[in-house]
């Protein structure tokens, strides 16, 4: 139940076969544990226009508790800590970077990026790869400390390898799984893991 919980926190929400690829699930399975859930309170089923499972407050909460179980049988607190500093460093300038790819320079100031200069977007691109290359480092320690976490490079590599290739929707567009979005599902993952929020880190 832990991961199926945690998936919906990290994904908002999420038809059945989004979540199974989160952590690989037998389909059937999931979906057993979200009708559970969903009796108990933990899980909201909603469908219209925009469909889905999405965690109850009731759900965020158990989820909450699952982790602080986890934390407490793990002892691969300092290891994650010390990934969770690192990645902090790393933050900042890749936000920066997805700013200055939806943004270019122009005469008055900062301009929608209509990306028809390809030395701009190029060097973007470039300033992508050493990210990819530094976060690396990153992810190799958390899928030691914590094997949930081993998810993260083989979806950031996907994310990265579609950019290098061209198709740089996989930069930043929301709805697929791109780099920002992989990128802000490890930032959520690294506090709910630690137990922190992003109050605590702006203090």
């Amino acid at each position: 139940m832990l991961l199926t919980l945690h998936a919906l926190r990290l994904k908002g929400l999420a038809e059945l076969e989004v979540l199974a690829s989160v952590w690989p699930r037998d389909p059937e399975e999931l979906r057993a544990e979200l009708d559970t859930a969903v009796a108990s309170g933990d899980v909201i089923r909603r469908d219209g226009r925009m469909s889905g499972w999405a965690l109850s407050a009731a759900g965020r909460e158990r989820g909450e508790r699952l982790l602080a179980e986890e934390r407490g049988a793990i002892g691969a607190g300092p290891a994650i800590v010390s990934a969770y500093e690192e990645f902090l460093g790393l933050n900042q300038p890749f936000l920066d970077l997805c700013t200055d790819w939806q943004l270019r320079p122009g005469e008055a100031g900062p301009v929608l990026n209509d990306h028809t200069e390809a030395a701009y977007d190029g060097q973007v691109i470039d300033r992508l790869g050493d990210a990819h290359r530094e976060l690396s480092g990153v992810l190799s320690r958390l899928a030691v400390a914590l094997d949930r976490f081993d998810r993260y490079p083989p979806a950031f590599d996907a994310a990265w390898g579609r950019v290098r290739e061209g198709d740089t929707d996989w930069f930043c567009r929301p709805m697929l799984a791109s780099y920002h979005t992989v990128w802000f599902e490890l930032h959520e993952d690294l506090l709910a893991t630690l137990g922190r929020t992003r109050s605590e880190e702006r203090q």
